[in-house]
């Protein structure tokens, strides 16, 4: 039983961990909470975006659309790896998924195949969103990817999780494909490295 980092402490640990950071607005209030609780927290949850253009995938990811309120994620990484902090406390981008996954995470094991959405997700997971059109096509720069490493290694790092707490949003959710054009296994490698 995790329960979540305190905002500050979470801005501290992202620049700790050398990750550009933005703050945007009053991100530390900014969340869902109205809706549910927010922890305890399992692990980190990385989606691609399917937008393009920084500046209006931050505002989609903070301010949410029609039927789908905002913050939709605790971080945007945008293709120059800075970390745009956008809420903080629950957030609408896990969903529901499965619980076996969720107990896979917990226990840091292999993950089974997703093939049901029972559980609430945005109550356990830290999440980032990654500007890409999620076409297979869209590249991911390395500055990208190596914040996507580091915010997940930051936050792995405060609980005592090991890369096996950083699921995809394919692996979570039925019918998901995000993160496209990288693999949750590769990234896995870089954070596990990271967290020697």
């Amino acid at each position: 039983m995790a329960p979540p980092m305190s905002a500050g402490r979470f801005l501290t640990l992202l620049r700790n961990e050398g990750v550009r950071v933005v703050e945007v607005g009053d991100w530390e209030h900014h969340n869902r909470n109205h809706k549910g609780p927010w922890g305890p927290v399992h692990g980190v949850m990385i989606h691609h975006t399917v937008t393009s253009g920084s500046e209006r995938t931050v505002r989609i990811c903070r301010d949410g659309y029609s039927g789908l309120p905002g913050p939709l994620c605790h971080g945007v990484i945008t293709k120059d790896g800075r970390v745009h902090l956008v809420g903080y406390g629950r957030a609408n981008h896990a969903g529901r998924g499965d619980d076996e996954v969720l107990r896979a995470v917990i226990a840091e094991k292999a993950l089974p195949p997703d093939n049901e959405a029972n559980t609430d997700g945005n109550r356990h997971f830290y999440g980032f969103e990654c500007e890409n059109l999620g076409d297979g096509k869209d590249p991911w720069p390395e500055p990208q990817l190596d914040a996507i490493e580091r915010v997940s290694a930051a936050v792995c790092r405060h609980h005592g999780w090991t890369e096996r707490s950083v699921i995809g949003h394919l692996e979570w959710q039925p019918g998901k494909i995000d993160p496209r054009g990288f693999t949750m296994a590769s990234m896995r490698n870089r954070i596990r490295a990271r967290l020697k």
